[in-house]
């Protein structure tokens, strides 16, 4: 009982096991939630006043997990995305606990209740005809490198162009 309420083991089986080994997050993400908890250990630690390895998992209540997501917000000046990651990092890893561990379930619920904050999705403007040909001009297609960025921007312009031309035309059908 004593090994399964300390957070330390729990949080390497989360991080060996369960992100690389089970899921085979990608690296980014690997890197994500380890960095993630290793900014919500020392919260967490200097709060309930014990030392990182002494902590409990039932340490990491929903009420300290709100506490550091405020914090990186205000103190850090985070923004709401890179709030959410570090929030999705802690429900992972609640979700990791509960499901092997009986005993924590009802705090796995309680941290996996926390919900995430919206944010502006931001406004994807379109290109003028004229940008789009400036776009297209600015690979260099005398050189191997140009000629492939300039192939790669022609497809996406001409994928985004039938997108939009299909839509289009669904919509007609609709009408």
């Amino acid at each position: 009982m004593r090994d399964e309420a300390l957070l330390g083991p729990w949080i390497r089986r989360f991080l060996l096991e369960h992100v690389i080994a089970e899921r085979n997050l990608a690296r980014n993400t690997q890197q994500g939630y380890r960095d993630g908890l290793c900014q919500l250990l020392p919260f967490v630690a200097k709060r309930v006043g014990k030392s990182i390895d002494r902590l409990n998992v039932v340490d990491l209540s929903a009420e300290l997990i709100r506490a550091f997501l405020t914090d990186i917000e205000v103190t850090r000046r985070c923004s709401i995305a890179t709030r959410n990651q570090r929030l999705a990092a802690v429900r992972a890893f609640a979700g990791f606990v509960g499901e092997h561990s009986p005993v924590h379930i009802e705090w796995s619920g309680q941290i996996r209740s926390i919900p995430f904050k919206k944010t502006d999705q931001a406004v994807v403007p379109y290109l003028e005809k004229a940008e789009i040909d400036a776009l297209l001009a600015a690979p260099d297609r005398r050189t191997e490198q140009g000629r492939r960025d300039y192939a790669l921007l022609l497809f996406l312009y001409n994928t985004v162009r039938e997108r939009q031309r299909r839509s289009a035309s669904r919509w007609r059908t609709w009408t």
